[in-house]
């Protein structure tokens, strides 16, 4: 009968972190850039919020392309912070519409966040 009731008691006080958890808000997951000449480096930060009781953890990024950067955060997002996520693309190379995506793995239920941006990028011109 002791046990019973420890069990129940354990089970009890642990009930509120059930339903603790982060949760990933934006601001707005895709952003338009002006037309821009090759060659420039551009760069947007993206308003992230943790609308969540529990910590949020950005852990990885992961990109197509080493001309996209995301710069994470170094400590968890509290619950109701916000967090400017710092994304560069280096148009060097790179011609016409470019559409670039940013996969965010995050400790929320749904794991992985998509972030994107658009760009079309005017070529240098061919000298000869």
């Amino acid at each position: 009968m002791r046990y019973l009731f420890a069990i129940i008691i354990l089970f009890l006080s642990s009930a509120p972190g059930f339903g603790q958890e982060a949760e990933f808000s934006i601001d707005k997951s895709v952003h338009k850039f002006p037309k821009v000449d090759e060659g420039a480096i551009l760069e947007h930060f993206f308003t992230i919020t943790n609308t969540g009781t529990s910590p949020l953890i950005i852990s990885e990024y992961k990109v197509s392309c080493s001309c996209t950067k995301a710069y994470l955060p170094k400590d968890p997002i509290l619950p109701k912070a916000s967090y400017k996520l710092k994304v560069t693309f280096d148009t060097n190379g790179k011609y016409y519409l470019q559409d670039r995506t940013i996969y965010l793995k995050t400790n929320t239920k749904k794991e992985t966040h998509r972030l994107r941006f658009k760009v079309k990028v005017i070529p240098k011109p061919i000298s000869g």
